[in-house]
């Protein structure tokens, strides 16, 4: 058994728009008859009683999905994750990975791969096994931007049994042209403020590339730009907290064992079910819940004005460019909640702002180097003909 797989499956795909492409699941998304825990000891001896929307479109359209990999508890972070793996070690096309802080991303970055962070509320989140409702999402990661490209055009659109996604048109995904003379490239010079020298340097190097690629540099301030991870903290363990409530140790998950009661069995089991990791994020999130609910609507006053703030840059550049990842982010594993937004430092943006990112990884294939290209909620097309674009440029036109 390859040790990258928790569960493999065996059974072959049907014909069809993807037919033959190999997807790796993480266990947060519902494949029916297949095991999902998202990590998690609160959904052990769980099994999907149906697939979830995103999975039984790529079903629908011939995809192989050939088995879950494993995750950290609840996707938060990388901790304990193997996303990327099976990709880099080609036993998969593509993966779908959590993305609550950066994962995706993240993830893509340490194998040298591309990864995706779709726009919130572009793809259904039913079936779905997460933590932060109004951050996180299903995110792609393949070594073939036409794979992601293909990916979510089978996917991506309204459900109706996901009454969360916004009644909105889906984006086309058909193959675009970028011209450089007309594309506009934002950089928020506080974001970039972070880097240390070595991956500031680099970051500049992929800045001149663009430059001679023929690309109009513009360059922003956005002080607040640290912000982004305060609102998370708070906006997300609160998220997380009452999410959790709903893991009861009843049906499935593990059991505590000697309650004398149902109330006692409960508070018992959710002692032991959670990882230490989680249960410090759902802490904090109990704590701005129940003893500072003042500091949680101020969190959410300032995730809209980030939001104006972030829409009004994208007003004026076409797309934005971030580093991906800092030099906390190549230490591996995150031991603590700090480390984790130390590692998200630069991506945890796009999951506030319901953005869409792309990791680019560099040209030298160094782990842990590359950019992200960023564009307005539902550009998701764009973005993606911004990085094939820019990939042909890196092949010499091919």
């Amino acid at each position: 058994m390859d040790s990258i797989f928790l569960y493999i499956n065996q059974q072959s795909a049907t014909k069809g728009f993807l037919n033959g492409l190999r997807i790796a699941v993480q266990p947060f998304l519902s494949v029916a008859g297949w095991p999902i825990d998202s990590g998690s000891k609160a959904l052990a001896n769980y099994t999907a009683l149906e697939d979830a929307t995103v999975v039984g479109r790529l079903r629908m359209a011939g995809a192989h999905l050939s088995g879950t990999t494993q995750m950290s508890e609840f996707g938060l972070g990388l901790k304990d994750s193997k996303a990327g793996y099976a990709v880099q070690n080609k036993t998969a096309d593509a993966e779908l990975v959590l993305d609550l802080t950066g994962e995706s991303r993240l993830a893509a970055s340490r194998v040298s791969a591309f990864g995706f962070k779709p726009s919130y509320g572009l793809l259904s989140r039913h079936g779905l096994a997460g933590l932060i409702p109004s951050m996180e999402c299903s995110g792609l990661l393949s070594d073939s931007l036409r794979n992601i490209r293909e990916i979510l055009r089978t996917v991506a659109g309204h459900d109706e049994r996901d009454f969360s996604l916004p009644d909105e048109k889906t984006p086309d995904f058909s193959p675009e042209k970028i011209d450089p003379k007309k594309t506009a490239m934002g950089i928020i010079k506080e974001a970039v403020g972070y880097l240390n020298t070595e991956d500031k340097m680099m970051f500049h190097e992929t800045v001149d590339e663009l430059k001679e690629a023929g690309f109009l540099i513009q360059e922003f301030s956005m002080p607040d730009f640290s912000l982004f991870h305060t609102v998370h903290k708070i906006i997300g363990s609160v998220e997380a907290s009452s999410c959790t409530g709903r893991y009861d140790s009843v049906r499935y998950g593990l059991r505590s064992p000697g309650a004398k009661n149902w109330n006692e069995m409960y508070l018992k089991s959710r002692g032991e079910v959670f990882g230490t990791l989680l249960k410090s994020f759902l802490f904090q999130g109990a704590f701005f819940q129940f003893e500072r609910y003042d500091a949680y609507e101020d969190a959410c006053r300032i995730r809209a004005r980030l939001v104006r703030k972030i829409n009004e840059i994208s007003s004026s550049a076409d797309f934005l460019v971030f580093p991906t990842s800092n030099n906390q982010a190549k230490v591996s594993p995150p031991e603590s909640i700090a480390d984790i937004y130390e590692q998200s430092l630069h991506t945890a943006f796009a999951n506030v702002t319901g953005q869409p990112a792309l990791h680019l990884p560099h040209s030298s294939g160094k782990e842990f180097s590359g950019f992200q290209l960023s564009g307005q909620r539902l550009s998701d097309p764009r973005l993606l003909a911004l990085g094939e674009h820019l990939l042909c440029l890196r092949n010499g036109g091919k």
